[in-house]
Parts: C-alpha cells; structure tokens; sequence
C-alpha cells in the first residue's frame, strides 16, 4: 500500500495561486468575489492569493466594476507585461516570427524569405535578422521554433525532414547549438505539435485524449494523450510526409 502524501502550505498556495491566475486568463478581468466562487475558494483566501499574485507583478487592478447594486468591487486582471513569448514558425520557403505577451495579445510580426543557401551560420543570420526584426520590451529568454520536422532525442539532430528542404538544420545537438548562437534558450519543436498545444487550450479545451490530423503539402498528425503531448521515443510520433 502506497504512503499517503500530504501537501504541505506551500504546496497549496502555489496551487491556490496557478488556479487563479488561469481562471484570469480565461474569463478576467474578475473581482475577489468571483474568484472565490469560480475556484471554490474562500473570500479570505481568494484575497489572500490576489495579494500574493500582485505582489509577484503577475496581477494587477483593473478598476471598479460600476452599475451593479451594492459595494462597488474592483477587478482584477492578469498583468501583460508580466511575461512575454516569441515564437518562430520556419518552412522551406520562409521564417515568420511573431511575439505576444502573457494574455496572448499580439505585440508584433514579421515574414521573411528563409536563407537560399544552407549551412549554420546562415541559418544563425536569418533566425537573428528574423527576432531582431520584432522587438519586445524584454529580450526573450527561450524561444520556440515551429518546423516541419522534429528533434529525435536520443541522438540531439533534426529528424523526419527532408535534408533537400532543411539542409541548415543538419547539425549535431540542434538546438543546444542555436541556443548558443543565439543567446537564448531554444526548443525545436514539430509544428503541428505546436497546433495541438493551442487546439488543447482552445477548441478541444476539456478533451483529455484526441489526434489532430494536419493535411498541407505532407500528412502529419499530433498525438494528445490523457492531456499530454505525446511526441514518442524518437520524437516522432504522428510526424508524417
């Protein structure tokens, strides 16, 4: 019989706080009251997690929400400059950037032609012209980079892409390699994986299992199982052609 593990109080405040700061980003602005009842937490504690979530910078006032009978309440909303996120979609053809802050809001975007020739310090040239190219008000500190392949993890290098295609990208521990060059952390990932991510938290929120199919010039799949992304032991797993 497995041993029972308790929570401890930083446990459940952190738990407290994540529930929170969700509910903020789907429905807020929101005030204390709402809060308690959207998360079935207490009027003391809700306050208790808003005054942790400010004073982190994570939440801010939104105002008072006027035209209701009684005490007028003040809102609260999830703060936009908390964080931010950039991310880098790159075809054969072409590298598009495009940065958001923490609710999602779209700061700027750019397109442009991806390198003619291969090799890695073209490859290094291009993704930097591309991020420079949509300022954020903070460096970012780890991109993602969406392509038509994905990183096999046992052996570090890009698989399931056409050498013809991503010749750049050929190169041994890939994205180690870029992080360096870069200045930033970097995560390659497929990019119909990335569609599942957003179809998880979107269209097929509440759905733990489903299979989005991808059909363009290739057919891909990405695979969600009880929630999770499912990339498999090579890192392949739904990758098609």
């Amino acid at each position: 019989m497995s041993e029972l593990v308790r929570g401890t109080p930083g446990l459940v405040r952190a738990v407290n706080d994540r529930a929170a700061l969700h509910l903020l980003l789907r429905q807020g602005p929101l005030t204390r009251p709402e809060i308690s009842r959207l998360t079935g937490l207490s009027k003391p504690t809700a306050s208790q997690v808003l005054a942790r979530l400010e004073g982190a910078g994570l939440v801010v006032g939104n105002g008072l929400r006027t035209g209701l009978p009684g005490r007028v309440p003040e809102t609260y909303r999830v703060n936009p400059a908390a964080a931010y996120a950039t991310a880098v979609d790159v075809t054969p053809e072409w590298i598009a950037v495009r940065a958001a802050d923490i609710t999602g809001a779209v700061l700027g975007e750019s397109e442009a032609p991806a390198p003619a020739g291969g090799g890695r310090e073209a490859l290094v040239t291009a993704l930097r012209a591309a991020l420079a190219r949509v300022p954020t008000p903070e460096p970012p500190r780890r991109v993602v980079v969406g392509v038509q392949g994905a990183v096999d993890p046992t052996t570090g290098r890009l698989a399931h892409a056409s050498e013809e295609d991503m010749a750049a990208w050929f190169f041994p521990d890939v994205e180690r390699t870029l992080g360096e060059e870069l200045g930033v952390p970097v995560r390659i990932e497929n990019d119909v994986n990335l569609a599942a991510v957003a179809e998880r938290a979107h269209a097929a929120a509440g759905c733990a299992d489903f299979v989005l199919l991808w059909a363009d010039e290739g057919l891909g799949a990405a695979l969600v199982l009880d929630g999770r992304l499912h990339r498999g032991h090579f890192g392949g797993a739904g990758v098609g052609g």
